[in-house]
């Protein structure tokens, strides 16, 4: 199996969050070809869009590697910024162009062909498993993807040992770094209010405005931290700030902001919140706070994993990559409470732009780091 012709297979099905597109469709009769066990698990919530997703696995004995990862993606945003038809997989040149090409459709791909190439090496079978944990709702809400899935597995007693997600960790070339870890993501929406009036009778009204503005200095003053041992320093940003007033002369009755924190393992979310309720109290004023935590920062300590997926990439690629945990969250913040997890895939360069693309080499490098790493996770002793 050819992964760029694969990848091609995976990128031309139109799979833009939550809609599956086919792509699942592709991915199982693949993988049913290879003697995998597939399982559709869609899952549905009130209030968020119903999600596909493909759990597979081969064999039935311990240990359990999975890859995981997901076949949406993002919408194509203006489709005048693109030169191809964003669901063509056109190739030009040397490289393959498409949504999804960078995030992470390539990965999957790789991944499969290296599957395959190692089971027609290991003619004589493995002792252990390999399992695939696919979702259709990673560049959404995450609530019927990956999150539903693991408590699958757990009530089928399902267990997975190590993991390897497939997200796109590399900046320049292939090899330059492995995902260990992620920061936590909290954000805020924070409403204050007052009393509306006219502005030339400012002192019978109740302006909101300066308090937002005191409250979101009082988190911006200093920095939340100096960073840790392997995390850069926590971020506060100020995304948005709106009173939806269309006039200069009236005092609105309230302001509005919202808030994100990328924060390191010095934090957690409930820490955070109640730093800024109390920070925001001291201000005063009648205010609304909306927290909502969609991952808590989390580390996994260099071990067996990611030394293992360290040489195969320094066997394949010629260079040793970097221990690192930049970058915004990713399902490992999910399927770190089951097993170690580390993240190793594309060159992220083009991921989510317009004319998203990858080396049509750094796809085929891919699949033959993950065959490696396949074969150094089950080599036989002595």
């Amino acid at each position: 199996m050819d992964p760029v012709d694969f990848s091609q297979a995976l990128i031309r099905c139109p799979s833009v969050t939550p809609a599956e597109g086919g792509a699942l469709d592709v991915l199982e009769a693949a993988l049913e070809k290879l003697g995998f066990a597939c399982h559709r698990l869609p899952f549905e919530e009130a209030g968020f869009a119903r999600v596909d997703n493909l759990y597979a696995r081969l064999g039935d004995r311990a240990p359990n590697f999975c890859f995981a990862g997901h076949t949406d993606v993002v919408p194509v945003g203006n489709p005048g910024g693109w030169s191809v038809d964003p669901f063509a997989a056109v190739i030009k040149g040397d490289r393959l162009y498409g949504r999804g090409a960078a995030d992470m459709k390539t990965a999957i791909a790789a991944f499969v062909a290296a599957v395959e190439r190692f089971l027609t090496a290991r003619r004589r079978g493995f002792k252990g498993s390999i399992s695939l944990l696919i979702t259709g709702d990673e560049e959404a809400d995450a609530v019927n993807g990956t999150v539903k899935m693991l408590g699958w597995l757990k009530e089928k007693r399902e267990g997975l040992d190590d993991c390897l997600v497939g997200e796109p960790t590399n900046t320049r070339r292939i090899g330059d770094m492995i995902k260990i870890g992620r920061r936590g993501s909290l954000t805020a929406a924070l409403t204050v209010h007052g009393a509306q009036g006219h502005s030339a009778y400012a002192h019978l009204a109740d302006n909101p405005i300066p308090r937002l503005m005191w409250m979101l200095g009082s988190l911006m003053e200093k920095p939340l931290d100096e960073g840790s041992e392997h995390f850069p320093p926590s971020d506060v940003v100020v995304t948005s700030i709106d009173v939806g007033n269309k006039v200069s002369n009236l005092i609105p009755s309230r302001a509005e902001a919202r808030i994100n924190i990328r924060f390191n393992d010095k934090h957690t979310g409930t820490g955070l919140e109640r730093m800024m309720r109390e920070r925001f109290d001291k201000v005063g004023g009648k205010y609304e706070l909306a927290v909502k935590v969609s991952g808590e920062a989390f580390l996994t300590p260099v071990g067996p994993l990611a030394e293992l997926v360290a040489g195969a990439v320094e066997k394949v690629a010629g260079v040793r990559p970097e221990f690192n945990t930049a970058g915004g969250t990713s399902d490992a913040r999910f399927i770190k409470d089951h097993c170690p997890v580390v993240e190793f895939g594309m060159t992220n360069e083009t991921a989510h732009k317009a004319d998203e693309n990858s080396r049509l080499a750094d796809i085929r490098m891919l699949a033959d780091i993950y065959q490696a790493v396949l074969d150094g996770y089950f080599a036989e002793p002595g």
